[in-house]
């Protein structure tokens, strides 16, 4: 289905997200008008609240936002953001443009996956916002899972300096240790995406949110009248 004529709105809580999922845009929706907005202050205050904290008021620069694009005209809201993933959430009763979230389809199905779940992450701020994704997304599926979390700040570090490849390595180095233990793992951010193209050869399935949340953004703008 070709879906020139539709427009998705991207609220971003970095700039780092921008560059990470347009090789997912260019591969999933390249016929798609995107209209990015991003607010470099929410990721920099999430991260000095700490993990498990969330400024309130950026669950309000969110609902703004996106109030901002539906003004615009925009088919779909995004939230690129995993640390504060519940403002998609607070937000959808606030507008009537539909709302999606870039984890929660990979959340989803790592949970039909297999029970025991391994959560990789580079910030420890969206440690605790996964894994309750995660958590409801086995709860509604009605399937009970563990989960086995591992948080390699140094990764991040890497990526925030440019150094892809050393993120890269750091990665696969802690994903090939955690597959001896778990069923599937997700990647809790964004970012990660760049090691797609060196997981195809794993012990276990390793899902990224690139792929399976623009899959999911396809399938909600060609379902749309």
């Amino acid at each position: 289905m070709d879906l020139s004529g539709k427009t998705l709105g991207i609220i971003h809580a970095s700039h780092i997200t921008i560059q990470a999922m347009e090789p997912y845009i260019r591969e999933y929706i390249p016929e798609v008008e995107i209209m990015h907005l991003c607010d470099d202050t929410i990721q920099r205050d999430n991260i000095k609240a700490g993990a498990g904290v969330i400024p309130k008021v950026n669950y309000f620069k969110f609902a703004q936002y996106a109030h901002n694009l539906e003004e615009a005209g925009v088919d779909l809201i995004l939230l690129a953001c995993s640390t504060f993933n519940y403002a998609a959430e607070l937000g959808r009763p606030l507008v009537n443009t539909p709302i999606a979230q870039i984890d929660r389809p990979m959340m989803e199905k790592a949970v039909r996956t297999g029970k025991r779940i391994g959560l990789l992450a580079t910030l420890a701020t969206t440690v605790p916002s996964s894994e309750r994704l995660l958590d409801i997304a086995a709860a509604e599926a009605g399937m009970q899972i563990e989960r086995k979390t591992v948080l390699c700040s140094e990764a991040f570090e890497e990526y925030s300096k440019g150094n892809i490849a050393r993120h890269n390595e750091i990665l696969v180095e802690a994903i090939d240790r955690l597959s001896e233990e778990v069923d599937c793992i997700v990647m809790a951010q964004l970012s990660m995406s760049a090691l797609a193209p060196f997981l195809k050869d794993t012990r276990v399935p390793v899902y990224n949110s690139g792929e399976t949340g623009f899959l999911r953004v396809r399938e909600m703008l060609e379902n749309m009248e």
